[in-house]
């Protein structure tokens, strides 16, 4: 556990870059508007009752909105909020919030902002609207942002192509309650400054079921329930590194069965493109880490090992994503406290 004196550090280095530029009234209000927001963070997680649940990210939302709405609240990071993604683009030109609502098992919504970097410290946000539950071709177009498909990013990759910057965005979403999915989606701004979302970045062979028919304008991994399949940029090798995937039960279209295979695919970015490669790691000697990737469920013969198969399969089934559920009594009193009003509406 974090000693006192280190949390105090940890807390005064957070807002030191919004302190510099702000008021004492300025920083006082932002941390009083994020420690009234912050129950409502977790309960927008945590609550058991779905309605519960949905107050609780209405109530969120409008506090977060008023916050930002402070003078150059671009450099204040929220730090004690724990439940929601916040994202720096790798060159400070933006930073982007996102988080999920659940209603049930089957039904999972996110929701999103981005808010730019502006000189005067003035605030200039671009909500997002999840699109996803409202088209059966997500991968199919180019979005702007009240038809973002929804995603909550743990990552931005900056790349250059013919002097443009792209932000390539990493995310998950739990999508239902018999499949997950991690999204590869790429982010850039058209001539009005306007967030666009997907394009014809990603190239890879059209023929793997375990990958969405192309060509796709943002690139999709659907798997097994609590899989724990990874897809993350390594900045060692320059690439998007995800699991390569089979299904369990021998049915490669159904994608609630995939599940990790233990080798591992890319993507690297060659001239403007997400360009597929099947064997990222060839003649690369990892060293004392080695032992972090798991073995092959393929023999040397490339066919599948049943027994290993069955053994991941095993160790799927026993995961689980439901966080610990804390106190609900005290969770919805704070929840039942707000009053319609007490959040900025402006």
């Amino acid at each position: 556990m974090m000693k006192p004196a280190l949390l105090v550090s940890a807390f005064l280095f957070s807002t030191s870059c919004f302190a510099q530029n702000n008021s004492d009234l300025e920083l006082k209000q932002m941390q009083s508007i994020e420690n009234r927001i912050r129950p409502f963070a977790d309960s927008m997680i945590f609550a058991q009752e779905w309605i519960d649940r949905f107050r609780a990210d209405s109530a969120f939302t409008r506090g977060l909105v008023q916050a930002l709405k402070t003078p150059k609240s671009f450099y204040y990071k929220f730090d004690s909020i724990k439940t929601i993604s916040k994202l720096y683009a790798p060159d400070s030109s933006f930073k982007i919030f996102t988080w999920q609502i659940m209603k049930d098992y089957s039904f999972y919504r996110q929701r999103g902002a981005i808010q730019m970097k502006t000189n005067d410290g003035s605030l200039k946000l671009f909500p997002l609207f999840d699109f996803s539950d409202f088209t059966t071709a997500p991968n199919d177009s180019v979005r702007d942002s009240r038809h973002w498909i929804g995603a909550i990013y743990y990552k931005i990759v900056l790349k250059t192509f013919a002097g443009k910057n792209y932000y390539t965005l990493i995310g998950s979403d739990e999508n239902d309650e018999r499949s997950d999915k991690k999204w590869i989606d790429v982010l850039w701004f058209d001539d009005n400054n306007q967030p666009q979302f997907g394009g014809k970045f990603f190239n890879y062979p059209p023929n793997d079921p375990t990958k969405p028919k192309g060509p796709v304008y943002r690139f999709c991994l659907e798997y097994k329930k609590d899989g724990g399949v990874r897809l993350n940029y390594d900045a060692r090798y320059d690439a998007i590194i995800f699991d390569h995937l089979t299904s369990e039960t021998d049915e490669i279209q159904n994608k609630a069965t995939l599940i990790p295979v233990g080798d591992f695919e890319a993507f690297k970015w060659i001239n403007g493109k997400w360009v597929f490669n099947d064997n990222p790691f060839k003649n690369v000697i990892f060293g004392d880490k080695q032992s972090t990737f798991p073995a092959p469920l393929f023999d040397e013969k490339g066919k599948i090992d049943e027994k290993k198969l069955s053994d991941q399969s095993k160790k799927n089934q026993q995961k689980t994503t439901i966080p610990p559920v804390p106190d609900p009594n005290k969770i919805n009193d704070k929840v039942n406290q707000y009053k319609p009003g007490e959040s900025s509406n402006n």
